[in-house]
């Protein structure tokens, strides 16, 4: 499985983490699905979807949670027949960040959710202070992400 990282800051936690938990799969990107780093995805569509999916879910739920007086829900559980998903936010220097995981029956949603924290106290350790980028324009969007699927599976 391969792990390409846009961000080299998160290379060794997400690395960590993905020999530790068993994941299969794993994103972290920003709230707008700009995906930072990843692992176990070897087509540029499959990592598309699942950053819009993630990013999307976790905009609904906390809307959801607002609509309910909440100030957020902690992460999201979903567990299948073959795999299972653990979909969190991580708050950094840089600032907040999702995590989508996908975790096969070789590894529980316990253990997941135990290296899940301790992964996310090391990307708060390692990332720089300051913003990660400029906001998105709508104008900007298409290149700016080809230039990121470009630095994921070709550079």
């Amino acid at each position: 499985m391969s792990t390409t990282v846009v961000e080299p800051w998160a290379e060794q936690p997400l690395l960590r983490y993905v020999a530790e938990s068993s994941a299969r799969l794993v994103v972290v990107m920003t709230p707008a699905g700009q995906v930072l780093a990843q692992h176990g995805f070897a087509r540029a569509v499959d990592l598309m979807a699942a950053s819009a999916l993630g990013a999307a879910i976790m905009a609904a739920a906390g809307a959801l949670a607002q609509q309910l007086g909440e100030r957020s829900f902690g992460a999201l559980f979903h567990a299948g027949e073959r795999h299972g998903i653990h979909l969190a936010s991580c708050a950094t220097p840089r600032g907040p960040l999702i995590v989508l995981t996908v975790f096969g029956k070789e590894t529980s949603i316990g253990l997941v959710g135990l290296f899940y924290d301790e992964f996310a106290a090391e990307l708060r350790r390692a990332a720089p202070a300051g913003q990660l980028r400029e906001p998105v324009l709508a104008a900007d969007f298409e290149a700016d992400l080809n230039r990121s699927l470009t630095s994921l599976f070709h550079g």
